[in-house]
């Protein structure tokens, strides 16, 4: 999913996880159509509010909407379903290489995933979709990390701070998944989402 500025500034901030160029200008008033009096018309309701909402974590996670749109339908039909569409989205492998520090953008780790760069527990793996799960070992593959971009990431991956869940080995390039995504690391309103869909 191609994720431009116009994105960004529909939705009011910059997308987690996208590409860094993605900016928004702040202006005083919505990307739209003016009016005659140069003026937007505009409404607030809760619908806007969890449709901005939505989209967001959509955008973010560069998913497209069937996609996004299963993966609230599965957590529906269970118990806690705010925390499950959270681990969806987080156990996802290219959220995961992302959240590793091997990629700068979910874009690219998804195009390194495709492209047959990543290996979970020593295995080729080109499925960005895969679910990661506990002690599940994601990997640069072997024969991919003296390529770029892959030559830079054992230094840029020095800075990168992960989430407590992984647990990063920067001399191999290997994640180790160590138990479920944290609610405390939780940045969006997931129940706001569900409760969108379930109108």
């Amino acid at each position: 999913m191609k994720i431009t500025a116009k994105l960004a500034r529909r939705i009011g901030e910059p997308l987690v996880g996208q590409a860094k160029k993605v900016t928004v200008i702040k202006r005083n008033y919505p990307p739209g159509k003016l009016d005659s009096d140069r003026k937007h018309k505009t409404s607030t309701s809760e619908f806007k509010t969890q449709l901005k909402g939505k989209q967001k974590v959509r955008y973010s996670y560069g998913l497209k909407e069937y996609q996004f749109k299963s993966y609230v339908k599965e957590v529906l039909a269970g118990k806690n379903p705010v925390d499950a569409l959270f681990q969806k989205l987080e156990y996802r492998l290219d959220n995961v290489v992302y959240r590793s520090g091997f990629a700068k953008t979910r874009q690219a780790a998804r195009q390194m995933v495709t492209h047959g760069h990543i290996t979970v527990n020593g295995r080729r793996l080109n499925v960005p979709s895969y679910r990661a799960r506990k002690d599940d070992v994601i990997a640069i593959r072997e024969q991919s990390a003296g390529k770029s971009p892959f030559l830079t990431v054992k230094e840029t991956i020095k800075e990168h701070k992960e989430p407590a869940w992984l647990k990063i080995d920067r001399i191999v390039l290997s994640t180790t998944v160590l138990s479920e995504p944290k609610d405390t690391e939780r940045s969006f309103d997931l129940q706001s989402v569900l409760e969108f869909y379930s109108r």
